[in-house]
């Protein structure tokens, strides 16, 4: 099997695995066991009931009447009478005896159906080939519609077939059809009932990802249309509290920088020593602290945020290991034939910069960190670098792009870094349409921005 028909096979798995567990498709599946429990109970009723009624009132009236037939025909028998009788009534008639033989369906013209007998015991039961036992087979069994006259003669009333347009198989199968259509309009009907379940999710997905611009479409007012309110109204309390946070933050670190420059500008007058290294490392953290939380607001906003232009990742790569990183080991792997993207080089520069400082921070002094380029199997460009440190716990590889976040083991505030440098770089990655990716490369740690080229 290549890939393609793998492929094939995967996405047919997943659409058959979306549809046994979704609700509408448990609705159908509950609606076709009831039809066909209903008719199950229906019909083994109907079976109980009319045998009970055929034990107890039908069968003694139709043996009292194929009595009175026999006498009509007279003694002995009439073959004009019975071929009458044949003609008037859905009937068949057999007569045989030392005078009179007679058949009013042969076995060629007779039909086969429920009490019919087979074209074998109809050619075993003629009346021309003289075999009088089996003279029984045409009739129903158990309806005792045998009768003897006086002279020796046996006449046999029987079932004639029905019409083709009464016949029980063509029944059954047009019964068939009507269930399935009745449960394709039920599916149909379910799936409308249900179709707003679909715009819901995808705007509570765009909701989490922070995108409030667009509500929720309201398509109907029944309890699904309230309910999709409800989510669109919980949305706008949702944005409009991180615009406040968004607000407050932005303001408390505009009002920061002023403060923040004047005492840099004072420290700077301090006497050279240890002291004064250390104030002025302090407040260069803080002004660092400031202008990634200013740049991480700015790049909320998504693509918008970006000045994008035609740019050769590669040799973004290069210049900036080359100018800002030349007294380091690194190991650069560059894919071959990746051609330039759209992209903001700038807020590039910034993402593989943090990921270079946090590689050589928690590198352990191990193999030097390795850049990469790529393309990855899905056609998507990946832009990262991998340490050959400690790694992260697996439990906290989800929780290291959040803001401040340091795990304990290795990655603290000792060795560097405030938490904001991987949530800055998930921002880039985001505006890029892409995402931050996290996996421990055992040894070390391996992250990347993943997304697609434009």
């Amino acid at each position: 099997m290549n890939s393609a028909d793998s492929a094939n096979s995967a996405r047919a798995k997943q659409r058959l695995r979306r549809f046994t567990h979704s609700i509408q498709g448990r609705l159908v599946a509950l609606f076709l066991l009831l039809a066909l429990a209903t008719t199950a109970v229906l019909m083994v009723g109907m079976q109980r009931l009319l045998h009970n009624g055929w034990q107890g009132y039908a069968r003694p009236l139709v043996a009292d009447y194929a009595t009175r037939l026999a006498q009509d025909l007279g003694t002995p028998p009439d073959p004009a009478r019975a071929a009458a009788l044949a003609q008037r009534l859905p009937i068949t008639v057999h007569i045989e005896g030392p005078r009179v033989r007679y058949d009013s369906h042969p076995p060629r013209h007779r039909g086969r159906d429920a009490g019919e007998p087979s074209d074998r015991d109809n050619a075993n039961a003629n009346a021309d080939n003289g075999d009088s036992d089996n003279a029984e087979a045409y009739a129903a069994p158990g309806w005792g519609l045998v009768r003897r006259t006086a002279d020796g003669h046996r006449i046999v009333f029987g079932l004639a077939a029905p019409p083709d347009n009464l016949r029980p198989r063509l029944v059954g199968w047009a019964m068939l059809a009507t269930l399935l259509l009745l449960t394709a309009a039920a599916y149909a009907s379910v799936r409308r009932l249900l179709s707003p379940l679909a715009a819901m999710g995808a705007g509570a997905q765009a909701f989490g990802r922070g995108e409030f611009e667009h509500p929720i479409a309201v398509q109907r007012d029944d309890e699904l249309g309230l309910l999709t309110r409800h989510i669109n109204g919980m949305a706008s309390n949702l944005s409009g509290m991180l615009q406040a946070q968004r607000t407050l933050l932005l303001a408390i670190s505009h009002e920061l920088r002023s403060p923040l420059t004047r005492a840099r500008v004072n420290a700077e007058l301090v006497e050279e020593g240890p002291p004064r290294q250390a104030l002025l490392r302090d407040l260069g953290e803080m002004r660092d602290l400031i202008s990634s939380l200013l740049e991480s607001e700015r790049l909320a906003r998504g693509p918008a945020a970006l000045q994008a232009e035609s740019t050769d990742l590669a040799a973004l790569v290069q210049d900036l290991v080359a100018t800002q990183f030349a007294d380091h080991v690194l190991v650069l792997r560059l894919q071959a034939g990746i051609g330039p993207v759209q992209a903001d080089p700038a807020r590039l520069r910034l993402l593989l910069r943090n990921l270079i400082d946090n590689a050589l921070r928690h590198g352990a002094g191990g193999a030097p960190p390795e850049v990469f380029l790529r393309l990855e199997p899905d056609g998507r460009i990946a832009l990262g670098v991998r340490d050959h440190g400690p790694g992260v716990a697996p439990e906290q590889l989800a929780q290291l792009g959040q803001p401040f976040y340091r795990p304990d083991s290795a990655r603290s505030r000792g060795s560097g870094g405030v938490g904001l440098g991987l949530y800055l770089c998930q921002r880039v990655a985001q505006a890029h349409g892409g995402e931050l990716r996290l996996r421990n490369a055992a040894p070390g740690l391996e992250v990347s921005a993943v997304w697609a080229p434009v």
